[in-house]
């Protein structure tokens, strides 16, 4: 699902896409309705606030909830309360609350920092704020350089009356393609890094195709903004007059964000014999320290960081309660649809798999960037990313070597591509919730995809020919 998640650094980095077959039924066995819910809440997702506004701001929990309701039940009274039970736990314990756990100590402590001062939102000042994002993107996460540098980008541009366009590149450029070089910036890589992929992997082998995409796209931004800027003019009044000295509140929370970074990175170092089997599900000794750890992280930003500094941050927990709501029906109604999946060419997505595969036998890098990337938009990419890593045969040493490409298609379809949609990948959606706080108006659900498919889709069919033939 991308609706994706991960946020976060690291967020989605414990979304595990075996969790159907954990939990005892095979998934080539059923019928492609068991995606109905999955199908029905993204399109209340994309719909609602579109077509009912003041419903869905209000009701958007129960929706999910309902459509949760609707995948379950029905799962229960066909495959039995046990199997729905380990399928249950799985998905809470195994994926979502270390998820969210992750995604609201980054959010916390990204929002404990406040950028002291207001520059002047000009084209060429918006491209350097969303290149310095892109940087910082592959060390603390998509989700953590997101939160740190969208309230500033919004504070720049807010006498601008054109800034949706603005809030869209950041989420093309900050809250995805940054995030592509370590397994530190975006799940799907450290999900790699898990299964035995190098840390430096990535950075050695989708570099030129991250500098293609990001260098193209910071062209693209300032032809654009560089247009709007001269054609719209400025408000007479500037909310947050500009004043040219910066500085940082709260700065021990980069202290904290380090500290972030250092338990996701130990809990894919340290190997613990010490497992803890919950119902089914197995819970390792290094899991439950880092997630006690972030939670110990969330409660110590919170309690250090002085209010005025969450004050003028406008720090709230809405955007974080919208993205819990709509991802623990994302992560529940899912199950079915990773199931067909891992059931490889003999399931319902049969074909999804087949087609990634020449004639010979051998994978096709370039069908392993689309279709990983296309259900990486609206799916989870981190899922996403295991599924056409186990289908590519699943062995690192060989992905890491012989089928290099592959691998490197595989990585840059499901982070880059995780942009197409607000659903791709959990940094969106907040940074969405987050400008619509500050009053700016984003574009809906296919209106955010009508300004992807313009601008990335090109670049992508570009990247195809130039290295995934």
């Amino acid at each position: 699902m991308k609706i994706s998640r991960w946020a976060a650094v690291a967020a989605l980095f414990f979304v595990w896409p075996g969790m159907a077959l954990a939990a005892g039924f095979d998934g080539s066995q059923l019928s492609p309705l068991w995606g109905v819910p999955f199908a029905g809440l993204l399109l209340s997702i994309a719909l609602m606030p579109l077509l009912v506004p003041a419903f869905w701001h209000h009701h958007f929990g129960k929706v999910s909830a309902a459509w949760t309701l609707a995948f379950f039940i029905p799962f229960a009274a066909m495959f039995g309360p046990s199997v729905a039970g380990v399928s249950l736990v799985h998905a809470l314990l195994g994926e979502y609350i270390p998820f969210i756990i992750l995604l609201t100590a980054l959010f916390t402590v990204a929002g404990g920092i406040f950028i002291r001062g207001n520059l002047h939102g000009s084209p060429g000042l918006n491209a350097g704020l969303l290149l310095i994002g892109a940087v910082l993107a592959s060390f603390m996460g998509t989700t953590g350089a997101s939160m740190l540098m969208i309230r500033p980008l919004i504070r720049a541009n807010d006498n601008r009356k054109h800034a949706a366009h603005i809030v869209v590149f950041f989420i093309f450029i900050v809250s995805n393609a940054g995030g592509s070089l370590t397994p530190l910036g975006d799940p799907p890589l450290f999900l790699g890094f898990l299964k035995g992929v190098d840390f430096f992997w990535t950075v050695r082998h989708i570099f030129p195709e991250t500098l293609f995409l990001i260098g193209s796209l910071l062209v693209i931004f300032y032809l654009l903004d560089t247009w709007y800027y001269r054609r719209e003019g400025v408000q007479p009044v500037d909310p947050t007059p500009d004043t040219p000295q910066l500085g940082f509140d709260g700065a021990l929370n980069f202290l904290l964000l380090a500290a972030v970074a250092g338990l996701v990175l130990l809990s894919g170092f340290w190997k613990s014999p010490v497992v803890f089997n919950v119902y089914g599900t197995e819970v390792g000794l290094p899991g439950l320290v880092r997630d006690a750890g972030l939670i110990a992280i969330t409660l110590l930003s919170l309690k250090m960081t002085a209010r005025k500094v969450h004050e003028d941050n406008q720090f709230s927990w809405g955007p974080m309660a919208e993205v819990a709501k709509l991802f623990a029906g994302i992560f529940l109604t899912i199950i079915p649809v990773i199931a067909m999946l891992k059931a490889g060419s003999s399931g319902p997505f049969g074909a999804v798999v087949s087609a990634v595969t020449r004639p010979d036998g051998q994978p096709d890098p370039a069908m392993y960037f689309w279709a990983s990337g296309i259900l990486s938009s609206f799916l989870d990419n981190a899922p996403t990313y295991l599924v056409f890593f186990n289908t590519a045969g699943g062995d690192p040493q060989v992905l890491m070597t012989t089928l290099a490409t592959t691998l490197a298609a595989i990585s840059a379809g499901s982070v880059f591509m995780g942009a197409n949609t607000y659903i791709g990948n959990a940094p969106n959606l907040m940074v969405k919730a987050i400008a619509e706080d500050r009053g700016v108006k984003m574009p809906s659900f296919f209106g955010y995809m009508a300004w992807s498919g313009a601008v990335l889709i090109p670049l992508f069919v570009l990247m195809t020919f130039i290295w995934f033939r």
